[in-house]
């Protein structure tokens, strides 16, 4: 598989954060991947924290609280509210740092995600779009390392789709 770079791009005025990446790999496996949480849990945190789901209910009105599990044990919590689903197109929902309960922490900031999922032959694209509401928790999330973490996690998913590619072809 090709490695492919993760396209940042940062709005302060409109508060946004736009991130674009390609995966070489079927628009059903790259959306499965998004939307099942036993393939979430696989790839959705930097090493070397492991993405660990304790609920998912993947439907409008739903949501996914998962931690991310670092060295000695260290939990970090969050929650996706899961608002509109467009099957294998888009995803949008509010992701919010929690408690193990769910409850926020509002320490910080909630984001907006728009999740878009285009295809072309054997290629998909991911499209999003994240909206703060203010310019100050955009800033807090860009310090805390998002990009980073993110882009790590994303290359853990192609990563994932890869192997997947490799498993598929026949002996």
């Amino acid at each position: 598989m090709t490695k492919r770079e993760v396209v940042f791009s940062k709005d302060l005025q409109n508060k946004k954060l736009n991130v674009i990446r390609v995966f070489d790999a079927p628009l059903e496996q790259v959306w499965d991947a998004w939307t099942k949480s036993e393939i979430l849990d696989l790839w959705w945190a930097p090493k070397p924290y492991k993405a660990q789901t304790k609920a998912m209910d993947f439907s409008e009105g739903g949501f996914w609280l998962y931690c991310m599990v670092g060295l000695e044990d260290y939990r970090s919590w969050c929650k996706e509210d899961y608002k509109t689903i467009d099957p294998k197109r888009r995803i949008t929902n509010d992701v919010s740092f929690c408690d193990e309960d769910g409850n926020l922490n509002t320490d910080f900031p909630t984001m907006h995600w728009e999740k878009a999922f285009t295809t072309t032959a054997d290629e998909t694209t991911v499209g999003i779009e994240i909206i703060f509401d203010t310019e100050a928790d955009m800033e807090t999330l860009i310090k805390m390392g998002f990009e980073k973490g993110f882009t790590a996690g994303l290359d853990n998913l192609a990563d994932y789709l890869s192997a997947q590619k490799v498993t598929a072809v026949p002996q």
